[in-house]
């Protein structure tokens, strides 16, 4: 006989903290600039990260070996190329299509996703990120209401 093992919802428990972002720049301007307000060091690494449909979003990463944190920046959009294949009007023309990281937050540009214990988003993270000129908005994420959550499971 086969033994069946199960993950319960104990072990899933969020480690981590999640921000949204609302910014115009582009996510290598919002990274120099990050790095620069909060002392950070995100990186970008070498592949994207991929989700469903071959769809791939931009992603920067700092292992603070300090802190003992690991802290990923997101971008929240994607654009892919679709050939259309409807009638015969159109057939060789492509489509441009934009995918979300997050379907439920379209309006957010990036994400700060913070694993680290012992960290006080609201003074320190969030009030830094709020004093920026180029980020219009920062403010956390309840990550056990969102339907998405397993895309933040890399």
């Amino acid at each position: 006989m086969v033994a069946v093992h199960r993950i319960t919802e104990d072990l899933c428990e969020d480690s981590f903290d999640l921000i949204a972002l609302h910014s115009s720049l582009e996510d290598y301007a919002l990274v120099y600039t990050l790095n620069f307000h909060l002392k950070s060091n995100l990186r970008r690494t070498s592949k994207d990260l991929e989700t469903m449909e071959h769809i791939s979003f931009p992603l920067f990463e700092w292992k603070d070996k300090v802190n003992d944190g690991y802290w990923n920046l997101i971008n929240n959009s994607s654009l892919k190329e679709e050939s259309m294949t409807r009638d015969n009007l159109f057939e060789d023309e492509t489509s441009v299509v934009t995918y979300h990281f997050l379907p439920e937050y379209k309006e957010v540009d990036y994400f700060l996703k913070i694993e680290q214990e012992d960290i006080d988003l609201e003074t320190n993270v969030i009030r830094i990120l709020n004093t920026i000129p180029h980020i219009m908005a920062a403010y956390t994420i309840e990550t056990d209401k969102l339907k998405s959550k397993k895309n933040l499971i890399f």
